[in-house]
Parts: structure tokens; C-alpha cells; sequence
């Protein structure tokens, strides 16, 4: 095998030969992240079954050739396409709770997500190749993104105690006067209640409201009194607007996908910048380890995108020391809990060593610099700003450790003028992410799942092993940028183009919405939804219903709709666990052979 260091490389995969067979949907975007990474496309043969499993390999480089094989699900599942996963996984559950019902996401949320893990898998491999964990084949699979995704709300289904808030049908966006559709967003209750108070909302639905809202980002709903929608329906956008201003709450109109598209600059999801030089010298790895064992990555992240993405990196074998503040994390005791930790937390956090930092302080931030001198990854995503402001940015921690991979996950990248706060709902409202989750016959509105944390969390770890293996061939560290908004134009890809070229952005009515049976629901396969319509399977119990349009050779599933079903759920065999804690664990998303 070739010397790693490549003096020419400028990509962490100029070299290298990429072929590609398979559904479009599971290959089609890992091929094009790949080539963005520097990799040559060769054979490209789509299949039109979209049943089939996917292969992509790589060759050249100077490396072992490597293929990655992606699926929907064991085939004995009965999951075969984006609609059926969604349905297994409690997607669809998660996604409808504002709704009251299961509903799909319209955009092709879990292909997207098992692009991104069959990228990193990839990635992954190489570097296993360079650092002697010699790997010739990974697996990935649809079922086990959507567990992923899923992962923190499945963490609380399971734990030992309910919801510090209430589960129910409820939630933004907003709507004033004129029938512009708005989001909100303060993450401080005295905000909040300015906010409502400057619109003359009634005090005890100010009050009522304030919890729901701020546990939307952990249940997926928010019940809070309607009186705070009748509120903004009868005020002007700049009385909406005047109230945030005086109060320091942030809003945001919803925005089209068209408006996203006339815009669209046409990024990668991610950047990469070389930095210093000066190899890191690699530790002996045992022949059995995973790829990425032996490395240490400070993961300086609070809530969901930064620390998915360190979670990802220690699955893959490295050491993750997590900054928390004096006190230690407060999320960690945050509710339901299992043995009296956050089920949620856990989800995340698992497995992470922990250092307290106060970051303020000067002697702490000199032992930061201290710890990052002998890491691998830096990693955090703080606010705009604080990290040059505290002396902490890429070039201060170049100083002291020029192979340094520093990666920053943001909301917004530098990328959006005038952006609003770069949380997960702003930057669903602002690229038109919610109208390409929604079917045309649904208003637009922006997910109370997390969609955009999560997967901007998968492209972090995605970039992080770009960084790693890039590294690798130059010899030198590698600042790496990852974003919300990367992830937001991610997901909504094509229906950008779609917008782009004067096509209908959106899906057609109906488009992956689950059928009621007598005592719950199914969903067909989308390339049999037309047909499965013919079917009136209302007074039908699940299993007859699922087993008439099996008849009618038609593939349909089960929808999740108790995320603690999915436990003992014969479709996940073998892919959900507890641990010592008795939290749910889902499976690895990838397999190395």
C-alpha cells in the first residue's frame, strides 16, 4: 500500500475511482458527496428496482479496494423503500405528533441519512486501511438510520419515568393578520413572556405556554393554548415584528422552496482548509480495533449537532472527552431519566469520558490548549464569535497543534446574511424545509422533529473523517466546516432543483401519508400507494390489512406509533438493546468486514 502522505493531494480523495450500482436513492447522493471529496466516477449503473441492495466501491489511491453496501432493511422485513422505513422506524410517529397522527416526511429523510453513514463508512475504512485496521467491505442500512434518527425519542419512550411535558397534537408555526406563516424562537422564558406580552396575549396562556414550547425540541409537539395563535392572527407582520424587537425573540417567515432555490449558491455540505503541518504520530492499533481507535476528539458541544457528531466518532472507536461547564452538563439530568440520568443525554453522550472547563476563565482555557495539544479533534459549536473571542479559534489552536482537525458545526456557516438564530425550526423555516417535508395538500411547516440537528450532526462526523483522512495523505491539520444549513439544502436537494428549473418543488397530495386500518395504521411502499388507495382497509385489523395488499403483490409495513414497541419489534431483531443504565441502545449504523 502507498505511503499515506501525497504531497498533491488537495481532497481526501483525489485518487481514487468510484463505481456505483444500485436504486438511485441509495446512491446517489453518497456518489456525489464522494466526488466532492475528490473521488473519479467510473461505472454508474442505476437499477430500477429500487428493492436492490446498493454497492459502491473504490479503488486507487493506493489503498485496498473498498465497497460499501447499502440496503433498506433485512428483505425478510418487509421494509423496501423510504416510505416503509419511515413507517418502521416511528419516523412517521415522531414527525405527526404535531399533528396528532403518524405522518411521512415528504423529502427522503432516511436515504439522505444513510447516504451521509455510508459516506462516513467509507471514510472510515480508508483510515482504518491507513492506521492498519484493514477493512475491504462496510455495510450500512435505511432501517438503521432511521433508528438513529430516532434514537433520543425512542431513549425517553424507554425510560424510567413520562415526559416533563406534555405529549400532544399542538405546535408553530405562527400565523399573523395577513396569513404569513412565521416561526419563533427565544430560549429564555423572560423573552418569552415580553414576546406575548407586547402582542396583548392573555397572561395565563403566556404561562402555559412557555413549557411546551420549551420542551418542543425533545417531544416533537407543543400543546401550548391556542389563544397565543388567535394572538398573532390578529396582529400585523410589524406589530409581530415590533414585539420582537423590544422583547429580543426572534422570528422568521417561512420561506418557499422556490425563494431557497433563486438563492441557492450551490455549497458542499461541508468545507475543508488546511492548516499547520507536522504529522501526527499514530499510536499501535491493535489489529481487531475500529478505524478510528487510538484517536482523541474534545467535543466542546451542548443539545443535539455537535454531540451526535462526537457519538459517531466514538462508535467508530475514538476517545470522546466532552467540555461540560463547572457543575457538569445540565442536560444530563434533564427528564425522563433512566437510573437518574437523561435518557436523552444518553442517547448522545454514552461512553464519553467528561472534564469540567470554566471557559471564561483564563487558567481553564490554558489548560483547554493544553488538552487540545495533544488531541486529534477539536470540535464544538458555540455561538458565532466566542471561540475567537475566547483565544480558542482555529489558528490559536493551530499554534499549539498544527496536525489539529478543528471542526466547528454552526447553524448558518457565515453562509446567510442577516440570518436569524441558528437553531434547528429558524433554519427549517428560512430554507424552505418546511414546504419539501410537507405534501401540497398540508400548509407548510417546518418539522417538530429534529431533522436538521440530527442530520447536521451526520455531516459533522461526515467531515470529521474527510479532515482525518485528508490529513493522512498531506500531513497537515484541517479546519472543517459543517452547518444546519448545509444539512437543510442537503435534504431538500431535489426538490431545489426541482424549484430551480420550473418544476412543482413540492409532493403531490397525499404523497406518503399513512392508511388507517380498524386498530392502527399502515404504510404502503410509495411505488404502490396509487394502487394500495383501491383498497378500503378501514374496518380491517392491521395484519388482515397489511396481508390483502400483500396478496395484491403490494409492499406495505407497520407504522410505529409507541416508539417502546420498537424494543421488542420482530422487523429490528437484534438492533435495539439497554444498557447499564436501562436506556435503549440502537445498533452501530455500520459493520466493517
Amino acid at each position: 500500500m502507498a505511503s499515506p502522505v501525497t504531497t498533491q493531494t488537495v481532497r481526501p480523495l483525489d485518487g481514487l475511482h468510484l463505481n456505483t450500482s444500485g436504486p438511485p436513492p441509495l446512491t446517489g447522493l453518497a456518489a456525489e458527496h464522494l466526488q466532492l471529496l475528490g473521488a473519479r466516477t467510473g461505472t454508474v449503473q442505476a437499477d430500477p428496482n429500487i428493492a436492490r441492495t446498493a454497492r459502491i466501491t473504490l479503488t486507487g489511491g493506493g489503498f485496498w479496494p473498498l465497497e460499501a453496501e447499502t440496503s433498506w432493511a433485512d428483505p425478510a422485513s418487509g421494509i423496501t423503500d423510504e416510505a416503509t422505513v419511515q413507517a418502521a422506524t416511528g419516523i412517521m410517529a415522531v414527525h405527526g405528533r404535531r399533528d396528532g397522527a403518524p405522518r411521512g416526511l415528504a423529502a427522503d429523510y432516511a436515504a439522505t441519512a444513510t447516504s451521509v453513514l455510508t459516506v462516513q463508512g467509507i471514510l472510515a475504512g480508508l483510515l482504518g486501511q491507513i492506521r492498519g485496521v484493514p477493512a475491504a467491505r462496510v455495510s450500512t442500512s435505511a432501517d438503521r438510520a432511521g433508528l438513529l434518527a430516532v434514537s433520543q425519542y425512542l431513549a425517553a419512550a424507554g425510560a424510567d419515568e413520562g415526559e416533563a411535558a406534555e405529549i400532544g397534537p399542538g405546535g408553530p408555526p405562527f400565523t399573523d393578520a395577513d396569513g404569513t406563516l412565521f416561526e419563533l424562537e427565544t430560549l429564555d422564558p423572560g423573552v418569552w413572556a415580553a414576546f406575548w406580552r407586547a402582542l396583548e396575549a392573555p397572561d395565563d396562556a403566556i404561562r402555559a405556554g412557555w413549557r411546551p414550547f420549551q420542551f418542543r425540541y425533545a417531544t416533537a409537539c407543543a400543546p401550548f393554548p391556542q389563544a397565543l395563535h388567535a394572538t398573532t392572527r390578529a396582529r400585523s407582520w410589524p406589530r409581530i415584528q415590533g414585539a420582537a424587537s423590544v422583547s429580543g425573540a426572534e422570528v422568521c417567515p417561512l420561506r418557499t422552496l422556490a425563494e431557497r432555490a433563486a438563492e441557492y449558491e450551490g455549497a458542499a455540505p461541508w468545507s475543508l482548509t488546511l492548516h499547520g503541518s507536522g504529522h501526527r504520530a499514530q499510536p499501535a492499533v491493535p489489529a481487531a480495533a475500529r478505524p478510528l481507535a487510538g484517536l482523541t476528539v474534545l467535543e466542546a458541544g451542548r443539545r443535539i449537532q455537535a454531540p451526535l457528531t462526537a457519538h459517531l466518532l466514538g462508535l467508530l472507536g475514538a476517545e470522546v472527552i466532552r467540555i461540560e461547564p463547572p457543575g457538569g452538563d445540565p442536560l444530563r439530568g434533564m427528564p425522563p431519566t433512566c437510573s437518574g440520568i437523561s435518557a436523552r443525554w444518553l442517547a448522545l453522550n454514552r461512553g464519553k469520558k467528561a472534564v469540567e472547563v470554566d471557559i471564561k476563565a483564563a487558567p481553564d482555557r490554558h489548560r483547554l490548549r493544553e488538552m487540545a495539544a495533544e488531541a486529534d479533534v477539536f470540535l464544538h459549536n458555540w455561538a458565532p464569535g466566542k471561540a475567537a473571542q475566547l483565544g480558542l479559534d482555529a489558528s490559536h489552536l493551530a499554534a499549539v497543534n498544527p496536525a489539529l482537525i478543528y471542526a466547528y458545526t454552526s447553524g448558518w456557516a457565515g453562509r446567510m446574511p442577516n440570518a436569524p438564530m441558528g437553531t434547528d425550526f429558524m433554519v427549517q423555516a428560512r430554507t424552505g424545509v418546511g414546504e419539501a417535508v410537507r405534501p401540497a395538500d398540508e400548509a407548510p411547516a417546518p418539522s417538530l422533529m429534529t431533522l436538521l440537528d440530527v442530520l447536521g450532526g451526520l455531516l459533522g462526523a461526515e467531515a470529521v473523517l474527510a479532515g482525518l483522512l485528508l490529513r493522512e495523505r498531506t500531513g497537515q491539520g484541517v479546519r472543517v466546516d459543517s452547518s444546519l444549513l448545509g444539512a437543510a439544502d442537503t435534504l431538500t436537494a431535489t426538490a431545489l432543483r426541482r424549484a430551480a428549473t420550473g418544476g412543482s418543488a413540492r409532493r403531490p397530495a397525499g404523497f406518503r401519508r399513512p392508511v388507517r386500518t380498524a386498530d392502527g395504521w399502515i404504510a404502503p411502499a410509495d411505488a404502490c400507494a396509487a394502487a394500495a388507495a383501491a383498497h378500503d382497509l378501514r374496518a380491517l385489523p392491521t395484519e388482515d390489512a397489511l396481508a390483502q395488499l400483500r396478496s395484491a403483490g403490494l409492499a406495505a409495513t407497520t407504522v410505529t406509533t409507541d416508539l417502546a414497541d420498537l424494543h421488542h419489534d420482530p422487523r429490528f431483531a437484534g438492533l435495539i438493546s439497554r444498557d447499564a443504565h436501562g436506556a435503549p441502545v440502537v445498533a452501530d449504523p455500520w459493520s466493517f468486514t
